[in-house]
């Protein structure tokens, strides 16, 4: 029983909480917060940016939304940033139905509404360009909301995420709301560092509980053996490993048994099973029984086919299952799912359902031509809404995907096949999502799901506030086992891994406003360095250990004549030349070899011997084989590629110098073999390369000498050796041990200080070959020509890149520098800038419509594709990760619709949908609307103001009809 003073004090502190913008905010939900949304909500409003990780659907946004209400209080400003424009379209609506349409703007490329808003939602990239063009909208900016954070660890989006953290004002506060990961707390640290205070809250309840099932033809049965409902990641909540479905298992063994051809239940104890087909009791030597395991071999082989698409629905439509995602990895997957179900009868609406679904779809498409609606093909898409079936994947159109989603929503439509794209924030929950299969195609090859991976789709089950529990079902195949599938659901294996690198425009930004050194610190402090200094940590424990053990043995074997270190090196030496030397001793050359081949690296110049020749070759990768050993990768001087192991190249393999070669170098393509092969000969033949710039230990040298030079080596050691001080030491072999001992662990610190040489600094090594890049294409000037490597001054020209925000940067503005794209047509300067844009999705594909051979676009086409070939030649020259060099393929379809062809004329010999010729559309308009703004130009650049005038007609020729079509 409390005291009246315990009361009283609890009286205050509810009186002092109701008076918080918090309970001002509460207020205004019809729910109460949860811990986590409470604890966040309290932080930030004590003045600490905030980390919010938590599941699916659990209700991060609140934090966020708090964080625009705090300003709004304060009379600041806030930005909500999304990764994607469909997510900025989503919340701008969200806060405009809270805050209204006056205090509430959108920024997302090519939407601009209420642009100078108190409250502004907006992609994460226009933010960046904000911060680097000092945009004044940025005055009286309080908060940042940055929602779905762990995009960061995408390889093309999530460079820019770090850059916005690192170069916000150090006043504003940072929101950053991720999906559950495993390492919030590391991100959380990082965060700390380049922010301030910063609170990290982890939530890991799903608000609505999921249970996991599997599919096994058209038995819908429980994973786990009990009812066992699993959190946020996948684990069960009744036990950290609960027992696996023994009837799921069985089912399993049956399904299999039967498409091997036997009978379900049949457990094979016949004596005559038929011909050629044994009992399970077969007679052995003497008579006696021994088991026979054909039957079982025969189970475990056969094929276990799922359950077809129409017995999904019917089983969750039977189970009370739907709403359902079913998420299938293939556009064409998903539109064959949806004609499959359509065809086989599939009608999951009231006529009453079917009524509203047509309102809907008139008022969404009103605006569609008719004469546009069968290339759309909007007749099959309108049929298969009305029986509750549809599609949702990035190559749909945008005003069909809307459509889909409101349906949806509306509970009208009851199945969704849809790629994996749905799963990255649109908010489209369902009571139960289906697996399909747990392998996608990532590509360049089929792999399995990750656990992270498969939480991310599964999440998207179970509606808050309408189901009491999500559903997720996967579909029992060959490479879905109930025991791989247990493995994903109980995981919680998915890290936050940086994918952040230095690009051409964030370093001529950077050192417009930095000297060089402070630009370096500046990209040092990005999360991809802190992780790998990070992993660097027990790499210098254990040096320091190493270094340690050294000194002890320096003390050891100190010898009053001389520094017994050198001595016992060179008795190293000759040793290790002796060996050499020695053909019996084979398993010592090979452990010779496997050292000097496991100190190599892509780029070196190595000299190896195959039979009798000796060759040079070029190092294009080192790798473990799977017996351990290492093995090297090489193109050698004769053209031909070599895979050098310590069997095969028992001599060892010597370096003699090194070659720039770019990570996109692939030897399996002739003409990059044969590039790489001739610059190899022209060095070889200009004596560039040098002996004398080996790495590591002196054995690499030793393996490439024949034999003549080998005694000679050996002859002058024992010499040296003969002629040190420490030779007449009295306890010179007693030393001699020791010194052994103190060699052995000398190399295996110089190895373990090159694994962490080559992970420290990593960023800044990348930083200092984009400039090198930029400084030979005359973006950058040394400050002082004698020293190249000291100050950088931005040029005329790199100001201009300054400005251009695209994949491909350095690529536009070489083209707008060297004035390729002046007196082209608005149409023509369109097609001419989609090269710069597009990106087929597979390597091979061809869209047709190609400039006409000798015109004016082609000429300029092959220019680019000439630029690009000198970007690439100096990228690989000075290890930069290679660019995306122009793509063509599109510039024909792109410049007839410029000029005001149909729909259906442009795709008609393409291979592109719609929906993916509006998604490249829009992003041509991008880059069409920043040529716009680039004007007349100062050092260094031609006057851009005739392409600029071009691109803003250009923009107005692209933005019309299907391209158009979009809402907010």
């Amino acid at each position: 029983m409390t005291s009246p003073a315990e009361r009283y004090a609890a009286a205050r502190r509810r009186q002092a909480d109701s008076r918080t913008e918090l309970a001002r905010f509460a207020r205004g939900y019809d729910f109460p917060f949860d811990d986590f949304q409470n604890q966040a909500c309290r932080a930030l409003e004590a003045g600490e940016g905030v980390l919010v990780a938590a599941p699916t659907g659990a209700g991060k946004t609140v934090v966020g939304e708090f964080a625009v209400h705090l300003a709004l209080a304060k009379g600041l400003k806030a930005f909500y940033t999304t990764p994607i424009k469909a997510l900025s379209n989503q919340k701008y609506l969200d806060l405009v139905a809270r805050h209204g349409s006056d205090r509430v703007g959108l920024l997302t490329g090519d939407t601009s509404l209420n642009p100078h808003a108190d409250v502004i939602v907006m992609t994460t990239e226009v933010l960046r360009n904000m911060l680097y063009s000092g945009s004044r909208d940025l005055d009286r900016l309080g908060y940042v909301v940055m929602d779905e954070v762990h995009y960061l660890a995408d390889r093309f989006r999530g460079p820019v995420w770090e850059e916005v953290m690192i170069h916000l004002a150090p006043e504003v506060l940072v929101v950053s709301l991720s999906a559950t990961v495993s390492n919030a707390e590391e991100f959380g640290d990082w965060l700390g560092q380049v922010r301030g205070t910063t609170a990290v809250v982890v939530s890991e309840h799903r608000p609505v509980p999921l249970t996991q099932h599997m599919m096994v033809g058209r038995r819908l049965l429980p994973l786990y053996s009990l009812r066992t409902v699993t959190d946020s990641d996948g684990q069960a909540q009744a036990s950290a490993q609960p027992p696996l479905n023994p009837d799921l298992l069985r089912s399993v063994r049956d399904a299999r048994r039967a498409a091997a051809g036997r009978q379900p239940g049949d457990t094979g104890g016949r004596r005559h099973g038929g011909a050629g087909r044994p009992g399970r009791w077969a007679r052995g030597a003497g008579g006696r029984r021994r088991p026979s395991h054909r039957g079982e071999a025969g189970a475990r082989t056969a094929h276990l086919r799922p359950p077809s698409r129409v017995a999904v629905i019917k089983a969750l439509d039977g189970a009370d299952l739907l709403p359902a995602i079913v998420f299938v990895f293939s556009r064409t997957g998903c539109e064959n799912a949806v004609r499959e179900a359509v065809t086989r009868g599939v009608d999951l609406t009231t006529a009453q359902e079917a009524r509203r679904i047509r309102e809907i779809i008139e008022r969404r498409t009103a605006q569609i031509p008719d004469r546009d609606l069968g290339v759309l093909g909007f007749h099959a898409w309108e049929h298969a809404l009305t029986r509750g079936v549809a599609a949702h994947h990035a190559g749909l159109l945008p005003v069909f995907k809307e459509t889909v989603e409101e349906l949806f929503a509306a509970n009208l439509v009851k199945v969704v096949y849809a790629t994996e794209t749905l799963s990255l924030g649109i908010n489209m929950p369902a009571r139960t999502v289906v697996l399909e299969s747990l392998r996608k195609w990532n590509g360049s090859a089929h792999v399995n799901l990750t656990p992270g991976e498969y939480t991310q789709l599964t999440g998207r089950a179970g509606r808050r506030g309408i189901d009491v529990e999500g559903h997720a079902v996967v579909l029992a195949t060959d490479d879905a086992e109930p025991t791989f599938v247990a493995s994903l659901a109980s995981r919680r294996t998915y890290p936050l891994v940086s994918a952040f690198r230095p690009t051409y425009n964030m370093a001529v930004n950077l050192l417009a406003r930095l000297p060089r050194d402070r630009a370096r610190e500046v990209l040092e402090s990005s999360f991809a360095q802190f992780q790998a200094d990070r992993g660097v940590v027990e790499l210098a424990a254990e040096a320091r250990r190493k270094r340690r053990r050294l000194d002890a043995l320096e003390k050891q074997m100190a010898c009053h004549l001389g520094d017994f270190g050198e001595y016992a090196l060179l008795r190293h030496r000759i040793s290790d030349a002796e060996a050499d030397q020695s053909r019996g001793n084979r398993s010592n050359r090979r452990g010779e070899a496997s050292r000097s081949i496991s100190s190599l690296g892509r780029g070196d110049v190595v000299v190896f011997r195959t039979g009798r020749r000796r060759r040079h070759g070029v190092v294009l990768a080192q790798e473990a084989a799977h017996t351990g050993e290492p093995r090297l990768t090489v193109v050698g001087e004769d053209g031909r590629v070599h895979t050098l192991t310590p069997q095969n190249a028992p001599d060892g393999v010597a370096r003699v110098g090194a070659l720039p070669v770019s990570e996109a170098v692939d030897a399996r393509r002739p003409r990059e073999r044969e590039r790489l092969t001739g610059r190899l000969l022209e060095a070889l033949r200009a004596g560039t390369l040098d002996a004398s710039t080996q790495r590591g230990s002196r054995r690499g040298n030793r393996a490439g000498e024949d034999g003549a030079n080998v005694a000679q080596h050996l002859e002058r050691l024992r010499h040296e050796m003969r002629a040190h001080p420490c030779h007449a030491c009295p306890h010179r072999e007693e030393h001699a041990r020791i010194g052994r001992r103190w060699v052995r662990t000398r190399n295996e610190l110089e190895v373990i200080q090159a694994r962490v040489n080559r992970r420290t600094g990593t960023i800044a090594r990348q930083f200092d070959a984009v400039c090198r890049v930029l400084l030979e294409l005359g973006y950058l000037d040394p400050a002082d020509r004698g020293h190249p490597e000291g100050k950088l001054r931005v040029t005329g020209a790199g100001r201009m890149l300054a400005r251009v925000y695209a994949e491909r940067d350095l690529l536009v503005a070489e083209c707008l520098r060297q004035g390729l794209w002046d007196g082209l047509s608005s149409a023509e300067l369109a097609g001419a800038v989609s090269a710069c844009v597009y990106e087929p999705r597979l390597a091979a594909s061809s869209l047709g419509l190609p400039a006409a051979p000798g015109s004016r676009l082609a000429d300029v086409l092959q220019q680019e594709l000439a630029i690009s070939r000198r970007i690439g030649d100096l990228e690989a020259l000075e290890r930069v990760e290679a660019s995306t060099g122009a793509e063509p393929a599109l510039a024909g379809a792109v410049r007839i619709w410029a000029e005001g062809a149909d729909l259906s004329v442009v795709l008609e010999d393409t291979d592109l949908t719609a929906g993916d010729f509006v998604r490249w559309c829009k992003q041509l308009l991008d880059v069409l609307g920043q040529l716009a703004t680039i004007g007349s130009g100062g050092e260094g650049q031609t006057d851009q103001t005739g392409t600029a005038l071009t691109a803003a007609d250009a923009c107005l020729d692209v933005n019309r009809g299907v391209v158009s079509w979009s809402s907010v």
